[in-house]
């Protein structure tokens, strides 16, 4: 049955709270150019919040408290109230939801098991794809064939893998030191690919997570299937050691799996973005900071994207008690539907286009609250040099970094109404060995780590507020 989630406009303590923008309050123009020692105020930005931060409090109460808030689901809803509360909570007036279409998609019960010969049957760790078909709860039994190359899936004849239940065990590319980059580029590989593998005759995948770890833990991925698919095939992914071991046993002998999955999509429903602004005193320019609300339903989403969500929160605050008198309005948007979808993102950026608001800048940050190294600038050249040349008042902070060029965030629609965007960039080492798992917990996240990221973004939202 199609679920429907009605969210009805709330009115707490005098704050407006609704799927529609409020009206601005009339603000204060001001004209006056005032010059600064930005030595001076990044000083300030810093002190304020490693002294005053509440960002890995924030971060405690939404993994531990809120929990797992995927799609379509009462996490989720428990998580906009929550980001609701916070931004009342730090004097923010304007607020509001705005909503998004989101995929109904139920995980449910999900095993796979695995045997040699007449050997019993063992259980292997899964989990299956975001969005992936099940197997409606029966058993899809069928031989295991490694393909480890897209040379060996081409060198295969037609009907070969018909009925088979093709694995993949490609890892990430060690010697790729930016981890995100290589993680990327395994995501990309059509090996991967639940259609691509349908269209060979096999009926189901399963793959070695993508994952910087060592261990057996399952980490989830997005499933992507063509409109034009005759047939949608269950997908999963199983850990670094189970897939290591599992090729060998391939190598030696027959292997049989066993997969059962309940996953089902029931429909759509919405949930909303939400949205908080300081209005600006010079003009309605919009300088936006974006993060993903929503986590995978099986973990607490700390590094992915609890981090970034609390980050954002703790830029308005700073700005808030510092007494910052912004020249354009400055703006945080919690995205719905990440994981599984996106349609958050695209959901601002066509309400970005419709309304034809001019925004300065945008900033997104889903790195997992890691040490930050720096900013990826995705924009003009000229705007490029221009951030180049604050890179001194930024050095004493650890962020050195702004030679990367690609923003690929929930900000990334932007990027098609011509407006410059940001990446914070962090140290990744670690991030891929919790990414889309269920060690994707707060324990993981260092206090001070998350704080000198939201120091370094309230640094920039600074300068581009009193330069841009």
């Amino acid at each position: 049955m199609k679920k429907i989630f009605i969210i009805i406009p709330l009115f707490l303590s005098g704050f407006l709270f609704s799927q529609k923008k409020p009206q601005k309050k009339p603000v204060k123009k001001t004209n006056v150019a005032a010059k600064f020692n930005y030595h001076d105020e990044f000083k300030k930005i810093s002190d304020e919040i490693m002294t005053n931060g509440t960002a890995y409090d924030n971060l405690g109460q939404l993994t531990k408290g809120v929990g797992p808030r995927f799609s379509a689901t009462p996490g989720y809803a428990k998580a906009v109230e929550w980001a609701e509360k916070k931004f009342k909570d730090i004097g923010i007036e304007m607020i509001w939801r705005q909503e998004a279409k989101a995929p109904v998609w139920i995980r449910g019960k999900e095993s796979l098991q695995i045997k040699t010969g007449n050997g019993d049957w063992r259980n292997i760790r899964m989990l299956s794809f975001g969005n992936s078909e099940g197997t409606g709860g029966k058993d899809l039994t069928g031989e295991i064939v490694l393909i480890n190359s897209t040379s060996e899936l081409n060198a295969l004849s037609v009907g070969q893998l018909k009925d088979k239940i093709v694995f993949v065990n490609v890892p990430m590319d060690p010697k790729i030191i930016n981890t995100s980059d290589a993680y990327l580029i395994a995501a990309k590989s059509k090996l991967i690919s639940a259609s691509v593998i349908a269209k060979t005759g096999a009926k189901a995948l399963i793959i070695r997570s993508l994952t910087t770890a060592n261990d057996d833990v399952p980490h989830a991925k997005m499933i992507y299937y063509e409109p034009d698919d005759k047939v949608k095939i269950p997908a999963l992914s199983i850990g670094v050691r189970s897939a290591d071991e599992l090729e060998k046993l391939l190598k030696k002998q027959k292997v049989t799996a066993k997969i059962n999955m309940t996953a089902e999509s029931k429909g759509d429903t919405t949930n909303p973005n939400i949205i908080a602004e300081i209005q600006g005193r010079k003009d309605s320019k919009v300088i936006v900071l974006g993060a993903q609300l929503d986590s995978w339903d099986f973990g607490e989403g700390a590094i992915d994207d609890g981090t970034g969500v609390v980050q954002c929160i703790e830029v308005l605050r700073t700005l808030k008690a510092l007494g910052f008198e912004n020249n354009h309005t400055i703006r945080v948007v919690l995205y719905a539907n990440s994981e599984n979808g996106g349609q958050g993102r695209e959901m601002y950026a066509a309400y970005v286009k419709k309304k034809d608001e001019r925004h300065v800048f945008a900033l997104g940050t889903d790195a997992g609250g890691y040490s930050p190294r720096g900013f990826s600038l995705d924009m003009s050249p000229q705007r490029r040099r221009q951030i180049f040349e604050w890179k001194n008042y930024f050095l004493p902070y650890g962020i050195y970094d702004f030679d990367q060029t690609e923003a690929i965030q929930d900000i990334s629609p932007l990027k098609k109404l011509d407006i410059p965007l940001a990446e914070l960039v962090v140290d990744t080492q670690r991030y891929f060995d919790y990414h889309h798992s269920t060690e994707d917990t707060f324990d993981k996240v260092n206090k001070r780590e998350l704080l000198l990221g939201a120091v370094a973004m309230t640094q920039l939202i600074f300068m581009i507020d009193k330069n841009w």
